[in-house]
């Protein structure tokens, strides 16, 4: 029996989801969630083999708990499914490690057919994530992302908020007024932001910070 963990913010699409799995008998949901707190508490409670989680919940959203999830229970075997197949979820989703990305628009024989897969150890992709993933990949931005992501943990948490805002197109005495800093300092940290992640310009940044997602 392979134990589910189903965390959706809208209870008629878990009533659905609930349906689909209930009609496989290898399958049991043992917990549900409404959010990605209340999903990290269910992991505690009943130890479920695989989270089932959606992107888009209020609070901590399905992403930031798979992280949080990966970290703290590397056995348990995490996917996303949802409605969204933008490549910022994609690439967030397949940089935190989880075992599947499938959407909710999947036939429900892939939906089952990929819980099991990643139980065996597989990476579960939905065709048009897939898809979409080889179109990224083409074009060498998927990889940019996923380096970006990578580079912004040498920065310091006052770092990657300047770059954040440096992304944003603020000034330094801009930044420095949101942040309550000197503008000297401001100017201090993006001076050393830039040497960590090997950047010369203030336009390199801004597209660095839109690839690391911390702007739009």
């Amino acid at each position: 029996m392979i134990r589910i963990l189903l965390a959706d913010d809208q209870p008629l699409v878990r009533a659905g989801l609930n349906t689909v799995l209930a009609s496989d008998p290898e399958l049991q949901v043992v917990a549900e969630a409404a959010d990605g707190r209340a999903v990290l508490a269910a992991v505690e409670r009943s130890r479920p083999d695989v989270a089932l989680l959606d992107i888009r919940m209020p609070g901590m959203d399905g992403l930031t708990a798979a992280e949080s999830l990966r970290a703290s229970h590397p056995a348990l075997r995490v996917m996303i499914i949802t409605t969204f197949d933008e490549d910022r979820y994609i690439a967030r989703a397949l940089d935190a490690g989880v075992h599947g990305f499938l959407l909710k628009s999947s036939d429900p024989y892939e939906l089952i057919g990929g819980i099991k897969a990643a139980m065996n150890g597989g990476t579960v992709l939905a065709s048009a994530v897939a898809h979409r993933i080889v179109h990224v990949l083409h074009g060498g931005e998927l990889r940019k992302r996923l380096a970006a992501r990578s580079g912004i943990q040498a920065l310091t948490p006052r770092e990657r908020d300047v770059l954040a805002l440096v992304g944003a197109g603020l000034s330094n005495a801009e930044i420095g007024r949101r942040l309550h800093l000197a503008e000297g300092t401001v100017k201090i940290h993006v001076s050393a932001l830039l040497g960590k992640l090997g950047l010369t310009s203030r336009v390199q940044a801004t597209i660095y910070a839109y690839q690391a997602g911390l702007a739009e």
